[in-house]
């Protein structure tokens, strides 16, 4: 078992008052990060950053930032978009794709509302067909009409971790939703074979809600229109109606990020990195399988999961459940539509804890 890497708890302020295990939905704020975000926030209101400077560091963090997003997925700088959110990188392959009548996109039955929603847009618009089918199953049933591959990399509801050998040999390209892979579990892109990878980058990777990355693999960014061109998006602004776009993945960037949420995300990798990346995404793997066996091992009814940071467990009420532990000091969530609670166990988690939650789970 990997130790908790260096003094990475005590970087995260919210440790002091509870037993945070919600990174799945948002991460820990790290103190650095913190002050990185109030800096930058500090020098536009005082007036020391302003007009072409202040667009030249957003810029500036910008290209920071997606070098080190290149460098976590295992990818080339210019096949890395940064985007809002996971559903923004997903709405920008499924709306930037040439689907029509005719057309399947396969999904699973453990997708986030993130990935189901912009595939119910494409089907109503466009007439696509969407095939759900459970998540185990997804790779050996694509046929001859499916023109896409949507699922999770790691399942949402259960933390089961999807086949990416046979989701890349089954045929069509792949798009996986990684909101709970980046940051949480080791793997390069050129490994898991996708065509495009969407990710968060308010999770695991504990940066600011309204951050997040999508991964295109460099023979697929001519085969994607971008949904929101715009002045970022061109090789040439002063010819926008020609629609010159730039070469690589940041033709599908939304938008400038905030120089405020581009330092955040950056510190916040700076506090991982300083852990040992490769010591955090081997931890909270690891404290997650010890803390799901010490659940099944007193009874209770652990979802089927994979190699990932994510704990669910059946319970009557999961509502009542995730909000009789919160009065206990635990920050775990029901979900809804499930018999879970799910506990997100990260690098940052401590066996003490975890074994607190487990005498307090019922």
């Amino acid at each position: 078992m990997h130790g908790v890497p260096g003094d990475l708890r005590s970087e995260f302020p919210v440790f002091e008052h509870v037993s945070y295990l919600n990174a799945g939905s948002v991460g820990p704020t790290p103190r650095a990060a913190g002050e990185a975000a109030i800096a930058e926030v500090r020098a536009q209101a005082d007036g020391a950053l302003v007009g072409v400077a202040q667009f030249e560091r957003q810029l500036e963090l910008a290209g920071q930032l997606r070098e080190r997003a290149a460098g976590l997925l295992g990818a080339d700088t210019g096949e890395v978009a940064l985007t809002g959110a996971t559903t923004y990188g997903v709405n920008a392959v499924i709306g930037g794709m040439e689907l029509g009548p005719g057309d399947e996109v396969l999904t699973s039955d453990e997708e986030h509302p993130g990935l189901l929603a912009p595939l119910a847009a494409a089907r109503e618009r466009r007439g696509i067909t969407v095939r759900v089918v459970p998540f185990s199953e997804i790779a050996g049933e694509a046929g001859p009409s499916t023109r896409l591959i949507a699922c999770s990399h790691v399942s949402w509801h259960t933390g089961r971790v999807a086949d990416t050998a046979a989701l890349a040999a089954a045929g069509p390209p792949v798009l996986l939703d990684g909101a709970q892979g980046l940051g949480a579990v080791a793997f390069d892109v050129a490994a898991l074979g996708c065509e495009f990878y969407a990710a968060s980058g308010q999770k695991w990777l504990c940066g600011p809600i309204g951050s997040g990355y999508l991964y295109v693999r460099s023979d697929q960014v001519g085969e994607l229109s971008p949904i929101a061109p715009g002045y970022g998006s061109l090789e040439d602004p002063k010819r926008a109606l020609e629609l010159d776009l730039k070469e690589g993945a940041t033709r599908f960037d939304g938008g400038f990020p905030p120089s405020h949420q581009s330092a955040w995300a950056l510190a916040s990798m700076d506090v991982l990195a300083a852990a040992g990346n490769e010591r955090v995404l081997a931890r909270g793997p690891e404290l997650a399988a010890r803390f799901a066996e010490n659940l099944a091992g007193r009874g209770h009814t652990v979802a089927p999961r994979g190699a990932s940071t994510l704990v669910s467990w059946e319970t009557g009420d999961p509502e009542a459940e995730s909000k009789r532990l919160a009065a206990n000091g635990f920050v775990v969530r029901h979900l809804p539509g499930t018999p879970y609670v799910r506990a997100s166990v990260g690098a940052w988690s401590t066996e003490e804890e975890l074994e607190r939650l487990a005498t307090s789970a019922s």
